[in-house]
């Protein structure tokens, strides 16, 4: 595997600007534009099928916890205890005030997680459950650097139903592009099925959420001056610049030249400019989820780094 270090990004953009490229300047350091971030080229991540799958298990992880914690008010120490491999519980999870609609999907959402992990481990075998920060805290900073500046409450993705979906956002897309840039580099054929299987699920779920805040996207998100769709829109921008590998996650609404066939502003399903869906790398997606822009930077979801040996060995460089 060859290994990169990154640096860490913010962004304070506007809702609905997309440019062709991401050029971020800071002082003393080089531009860097879409296309030459380090590891953006998937054929650079040398890995067996194994450790590509179990690389998937840590976002599994984030979810399962999530959906279980926020429906339930409990994880996946309390559904199936032997599946966490004795991995530590998560920071700041807790039940979540949801509607009894939302309630329902998104401990449906969480049971298929928990089957996501057990077909993992069946196939490919595991490891303990990393460290995951679930909490309000997290998810403030997180939304606060999406945003461009400090949200006054602090962001709660625990206090309703609209910001526990906006919350949710921000975690299962990343796990979608995450196994169509994984399916191709899979060797064997029982490998590829498993993938595809798991991505179908996973873009379901995906979906799912992006139609309710579709349904919702120009209602104020209160108490904030933002709509659903600022919100959605910010996140993703926040996605791709920490990513720096170009314009990879939109939000809801986008402009009609974004839209499919040029045609369309709505933006429930994100996709490039044939209507396929995007793909990233485990670099990438390290940089999302560790909120750091650098794969050997651990933070974000995963205080101290993700599990796995692709994950690891990243960390090792620092």
């Amino acid at each position: 595997m060859k290994l990169t270090m990154a640096t860490s990004m913010s962004t304070n953009s506007n809702a609905f600007v997309f440019p062709l490229a991401f050029c971020l300047v800071g002082i003393s350091q080089l531009l860097l534009c879409s296309g030459d971030a380090p590891n953006c080229n998937p054929n650079l991540i040398e890995a067996s099928d194994r450790d590509r799958l179990q690389f998937a298990l840590n976002l599994e992880f984030l979810e399962t916890e999530f959906f279980l914690y926020a429906a339930l008010g409990k994880g996946l120490d309390a559904i199936s205890p032997n599946l966490t491999i004795g991995g530590p519980p998560p920071i700041g999870a807790q039940k979540a005030n949801l509607d009894p609609l939302v309630r329902r999907i998104i401990e449906e959402f969480g049971y298929q997680e928990v089957g996501h992990i057990r077909s993992i481990i069946r196939k490919e075998g595991g490891f303990p459950r990393p460290l995951l920060d679930l909490s309000r805290q997290n998810f403030a900073k997180l939304m606060d650097r999406a945003v461009g500046f400090t949200l006054n409450p602090p962001f709660d993705p625990y206090a309703n139903s609209l910001n526990y979906l906006l919350a949710t956002y921000t975690i299962p897309y990343v796990g979608l592009v995450g196994y169509v840039g994984t399916i191709p580099y899979l060797k064997n054929m029982t490998s590829c099925r498993l993938a595809a299987s798991l991505l179908g699920v996973e873009s379901g779920q995906d979906s799912v959420i992006r139609t309710f805040l579709y349904q919702r996207s120009s209602e104020k998100v209160q108490p904030y001056s933002l709509t659903v769709a600022d919100f959605t829109n910010r996140i993703s921008m926040l996605r791709n610049d920490l990513a720096m590998c170009g314009i990879k996650d939109e939000g809801i609404i986008v402009p009609e030249k974004l839209g499919a066939e040029n045609r369309t502003s709505s933006n429930i399903i994100s996709a490039d400019p044939n209507s396929l869906s995007y793909a990233r790398t485990p670099p990438e997606i390290l940089r999302i989820v560790y909120a750091s822009g650098n794969e050997s930077l651990p933070g974000g979801f995963y205080p101290k780094g993700a599990n796995g040996n692709i994950a690891r060995r990243f960390l090792k460089i620092n």
